[in-house]
């Protein structure tokens, strides 16, 4: 098989999934991976087939095969770390899918989507206070909601220390906690 016809092949299969057509397109997929083991592309394509079709734990090698090989782009690896790292989660694969989505963000430090799904990750592994961090940072950076916006200052210093108190206890109204309790 020629480059060209590669890439036909390639693009057709990818065709096939856009177009809900999932199955045939995992057959293709599968098939131009067992021709080209080494094609990082092809890798990464056939683990999202996988992934669309609920087959995560089959998506996990062509992932692992996409991200050791060379020639995906940064769109695409971007992508293929949040993928195996969503995928290792989702299999429970905690420890796994914290260390390949950490990956991700040094690689790709202003990836959002990278950062909410290492979130999750972390609280699984049990840091659920390193991960709402996380969380709060990326609300404050990303929310376009004008009742967030408006703090915004301090969501984002709280999300340096969640921790943290700026109010005296003595400065607090209490007039109607009672009807609170």
């Amino acid at each position: 098989m020629t480059g060209s016809d590669r890439d036909a092949s390639l693009a057709r299969a990818v065709r096939l999934r856009q177009d809900g057509l999932r199955e045939e397109a995992r057959e293709r997929l599968v098939e131009l991976s067992d021709r080209f083991p080494d094609d990082a592309e092809i890798a990464y394509q056939t683990a999202w087939v996988h992934d669309a079709l609920g087959l995560e734990a089959d998506a996990v090698p062509y992932y692992v095969r996409a991200l050791a090989g060379s020639g995906l782009g940064a769109d695409d690896r971007r992508g293929a770390l949040l993928g195996l790292g969503s995928t290792y989660r989702t299999l429970g694969r905690y420890p796994e899918a914290v260390a390949t989505l950490s990956g991700g963000v040094t690689e790709f430090p202003e990836d959002h989507a990278l950062q909410t799904f290492l979130a999750m990750a972390l609280y699984n592994v049990g840091r659920a206070h390193d991960g709402m961090r996380l969380l709060l940072t990326v609300l404050a950076a990303t929310s376009g909601d004008p009742d967030l916006i408006t703090y915004r200052p301090a969501i984002e210093h709280y999300a340096k220390d969640l921790d943290a108190t700026d109010l005296n206890a003595t400065d607090l109204d209490t007039t109607g906690l009672d009807a609170v309790e």
